[in-house]
Order: structure tokens, then C-alpha cells, then sequence
């Protein structure tokens, strides 16, 4: 289990989990204190649209990323064979693609403030996302939206079922309609 092996021991597994979240705490912190006082409410709007934004990208990534190209599609296929074992993004990999192709255009496209604000509803979504997944594939829950998202995903792993790429949300699968497997004519 190398530094850029995708199933991780226990310590590096959880690792990515306590870093995300130090991260997403850190630059919560610093865009409330550091940033100009005019434009805390555009900063805050702008951590939500990242934050709903994350969805959008969630759903790309697993269904066209993930489920579409070849050589991430093979390493995704071993989540699907091997459901309860440790694999995951290495933590490198996922903030280098977060830094490089989500903050670096958005501060060219818009303000410093504004991109860290995206940036931080991104890694907050990211975050949920990474841990709402660790649950669904190892907790027992009674909660009713956790036993949902279980359902969900359940159907996602079912053998040959190219349906159901939302782990937060079922809102995009909605939207697109791969809610349910096509009918070959």
C-alpha cells in the first residue's frame, strides 16, 4: 500500500478524513476573520454555491470519471468487487486535482476571496461526501437519510446496474435520468 496506492491502510485511510476536515475548519476560519468585512455575505454566498456545487460535481466525477474512462474505471471496479476494503483517492492526488482544477481557475476567474469561498463549499461537500460514502459502506445506522443513501448506493453496486452516481444526493440522477437501468431494443 504505496503513497499513491488506492487502498490504504487504517491510519492513512482515516488520515484523509482528519485532514479534509482540519482544511475545511481552517479556511472557514481564516475567510471569517481575514476577509474584508464588506464582503463576508458574498464570501459566505459563495461557500454556499461551492458547497451546492460540490453535487454537480460529485455525480460527473463518479459517472463520467469514475464509470467512464478506462483507467479510472478499473481502479473504481475494485471499490465495486471489494466494497468494505479501505480504497479511496489518495489524499495527494485529490488536493492536487482540488487545487489545480477548481481554486487556480476560479481565482483567475474571479476574486481571491470568492475562490476560497467556492474552494471552501467544495472541501466541504468533498468532505461529506467522503464520509457519508465510509458510512454507507460501514455503519449501521437507524438514521432514516443515512438508511436512504444506504438504499441508494446498494442499487449504484448492484451487479451490471449503470444507475444511481449520487452519494450525497440523488438530485442529479434525477435531473439526468439514470435513475433506473435502460432496456436494450
Amino acid at each position: 500500500m504505496g503513497f499513491l496506492s488506492l487502498e490504504h491502510g487504517k491510519w492513512a485511510y482515516f488520515a484523509d478524513f482528519a485532514l479534509y476536515g482540519m482544511a475545511v475548519l481552517a479556511l472557514a476560519i481564516y475567510l471569517f476573520i481575514a476577509s474584508p468585512p464588506l464582503e463576508r455575505l458574498d464570501v459566505a454566498v459563495y461557500a454556499l454555491l461551492g458547497l451546492a456545487g460540490w453535487t454537480g460535481i460529485e455525480y460527473a466525477l463518479h459517472r463520467f470519471v469514475l464509470h467512464g474512462l478506462p483507467v479510472f474505471r478499473a481502479w473504481h471496479q475494485q471499490h465495486h468487487r471489494r466494497p468494505t476494503s479501505l480504497i479511496c483517492t489518495p489524499t495527494i492526488l485529490s488536493a492536487t486535482l482540488i487545487a489545480t482544477l477548481f481554486f487556480a481557475p476560479a481565482v483567475m476567474l474571479t476574486s481571491y476571496w470568492r475562490a476560497a469561498a467556492l474552494t471552501l463549499g467544495m472541501l466541504s461537500g468533498y468532505l461529506a461526501y467522503t464520509i457519508t460514502h465510509h458510512a454507507i459502506h460501514h455503519w449501521r445506522s437507524e438514521n432514516a437519510w443515512l438508511k436512504r443513501r444506504k438504499h441508494w448506493h446498494a442499487l449504484h453496486h448492484a451487479t451490471s446496474r449503470s444507475i444511481c452516481y449520487g452519494v450525497t444526493s440523488a438530485f442529479w440522477d434525477h435531473v439526468l435520468d439514470s435513475t433506473r437501468q435502460r432496456t436494450k431494443r
